[in-house]
C-alpha cells in the first residue's frame, strides 16, 4: 500500500495537472480518428511522448506481420500502411519495481449525423462537467489518464522504478490488431492495464466477437412481376430473423454460466450495415449484410462460426432460390477469443489496494457484454490483463460523454497503482 504521504503528494500533482489534463484531453477529442484516419492524433501523440522523454517507436500494421499470428483477426478493405501505432518507452536504469503495459486505443468508431448530437461530435464541449464528443468515453479519456497519470508522478517527483510501455493503439474498435501488433513487435511487462470507460469497476471477463458479411443473392425481375423473382434485400431480413433466433437458443444456456448467469441474454446479434440493390424498379439481385454475434467464455471461436453457418444454411434451405444459389460468407473484422481475469493475481490486488485509498471503497468486478484489448495479453502472453477506468455514456451513441470529476479520481487511481506496482524512485537519484 502506497504511504499516505505520497498518496496526498501524487492527489497534489493531479490536481496541478488537471486543467492541463483537460485541455489536452479536448484537443486528443478534436482529432476525428475513425479507422484509417487515426494517423494525425498518433503523430499528435507520438510528439507529446518525445517532449517527455520517452521512447517513442511508431509504427505501422502493415510493418507487422500480422497475417502469420493464428490470432490475427482477418481485415477487409483496409489500407494498413496508414495505420499507425505509438509506443512510448519508459525504462530506468537497473530497474528494481515489477513492469508495466499501459495500453489504450484512439480509434473511434462513425459518428453518425450530427445533427443528431446535441453539439457537434467533434467539438469536445464541456457542459455541467461532463465533455462531449465521440471517442471522450470511449476511449480517449483513458487514454489522456493513462500519460497525466505519470505525469502526476513525475510532478512529485518520481518516476516508475521499472520499466513501462505507454501504448495508443487502434483497431480495437474492429480487429484488436493494434494490441497484437505492440506484442508481436516484443513488447511485454508483468502486467498491462487497459483503462476503458469501466463506471471504475474491474472487468473480471469480456465475450468473443464474430464479425461476418453475408453476401445475399436474388433473381432480378420488373418490380411489377415481383413474384416471379427472388428479393435479395427480403431474403437478407429472414436471414437476419434466423440468426435472432438462433441467438435466443444460445442465450437459453446463460443462466447456469459461471460468470454470465446473472447478465440477462448475454449473446448479442447484430446487423450493423445492409446495402443492397440497384434500381427501385427492380427486385435487387445483391445485399450485403455485415453482422456481429457475440461468444462466451468456455465457448470457441470455431464453434460459434460453424453454428452461425449451419443456421444460415437451415435458413436458404427454405427458400428455392437460396437453396440453389446459398449466401456467401465472408469473415472478417473481430474474430475474438472471450477472456476471463481469474481471481487472485498480484497486478489486481495491486489495482485493488490503490483503488481502496484513493477511494475509500473495495474494488467492483463486473461481467460485460463488450469487449477490450485485454484477451491478448490474457490469452496468448501471459499477462495479467485489468481493465479499468473512467465513468462516461453513450459509448457508441449520441451525445458520447466522459466526467471529469470522476476523471480526475480516476487518474490519481491510476498513477496510485503504477505507484504499488512498479514502485518508485526519486528523480533526484538520476532516474532519467
Amino acid at each position: 500500500m502506497v504511504a499516505p504521504a505520497l498518496l496526498d503528494q501524487i492527489r497534489n500533482a493531479v490536481d496541478a495537472n488537471f486543467e492541463d489534463q483537460v485541455e489536452f484531453l479536448a484537443t486528443v477529442v478534436r482529432f476525428p480518428s475513425i479507422r484509417g484516419q487515426e494517423a494525425p492524433l498518433q503523430d499528435f501523440l507520438a510528439r507529446r511522448f518525445s517532449e517527455r522523454g520517452y521512447a517513442v517507436d511508431r509504427y505501422t500494421l502493415d510493418e507487422v506481420p500480422l497475417s502469420s499470428h493464428p490470432k490475427a483477426s482477418p481485415v477487409a478493405d483496409t489500407d494498413y500502411s496508414r495505420a499507425v501505432q505509438v509506443v512510448a518507452a519508459h525504462r530506468p536504469a537497473s530497474p528494481k519495481g515489477r513492469s508495466l503495459i499501459l495500453q489504450g486505443h484512439v480509434d473511434v468508431v462513425p459518428p453518425g449525423p450530427a445533427e443528431m448530437w446535441t453539439y457537434p461530435p467533434f467539438s469536445a464541449t464541456i457542459k455541467d462537467g461532463w465533455m462531449y464528443g465521440r471517442g471522450a468515453h470511449d476511449m480517449k479519456s483513458g487514454v489522456v489518464a493513462n500519460i497525466y497519470a505519470l505525469d502526476a508522478l513525475r510532478r512529485a517527483g518520481f518516476v516508475p522504478d521499472a520499466d513501462v510501455y505507454l501504448q495508443s493503439v487502434t483497431e480495437e474498435e474492429c480487429t484488436g490488431n493494434g494490441a497484437l501488433s505492440t506484442l508481436m513487435r516484443g513488447y511485454r511487462a508483468d502486467a498491462c492495464l487497459i483503462p476503458e470507460s469501466t463506471d471504475r469497476k474491474l472487468w473480471r471477463s469480456h465475450t468473443g466477437t464474430l464479425w461476418f458479411r453475408l453476401r445475399v443473392r436474388g433473381m432480378p425481375v420488373h418490380a411489377s412481376i415481383t413474384q416471379s423473382g427472388s428479393n435479395a434485400i427480403f431474403s437478407a431480413f429472414r436471414i437476419s430473423q434466423a440468426l435472432l433466433k438462433h441467438t435466443a437458443e444460445l442465450n437459453k444456456a446463460a443462466p447456469s454460466h459461471p460468470w454470465y448467469k446473472d447478465v440477462p441474454e448475454p449473446i448479442k446479434f447484430n446487423v450493423g450495415v445492409i446495402k443492397g440493390g440497384d434500381w427501385t424498379g427492380s427486385t435487387p439481385a445483391w445485399c450485403d449484410m455485415d453482422c456481429r454475434i457475440s461468444i462466451l467464455p468456455g465457448d470457441s471461436v470455431a464453434e460459434a462460426r460453424r453454428g452461425v453457418e449451419r443456421c444460415v444454411a437451415e435458413a436458404a434451405g427454405q427458400d428455392p432460390f437460396l437453396a440453389q444459389f446459398p449466401p456467401e460468407f465472408i469473415w472478417h473484422g473481430h474474430t475474438s477469443d472471450p477472456y476471463v481475469l481469474e481471481p487472485g493475481s498480484d497486478a489486481e490486488a495491486a489495482l485493488a489496494a490503490a483503488h481502496l485509498q484513493v477511494f475509500g471503497q473495495p474494488l467492483e468486478t463486473i461481467c460485460t457484454t463488450a469487449m477490450a484489448d485485454t484477451r491478448f495479453y490474457g490469452l496468448y502472453y501471459g499477462i495479467p490483463a485489468l481493465c479499468y477506468g473512467n465513468i462516461g455514456e453513450g459509448a457508441h451513441a449520441f451525445d458520447e460523454r466522459t466526467n471529469l470529476a470522476a476523471l480526475r479520481q480516476t487518474t490519481l487511481s491510476i498513477a496510485t497503482f503504477v505507484a504499488e506496482w512498479c514502485g518508485l524512485r526519486s528523480i533526484t537519484d538520476g532516474a532519467l
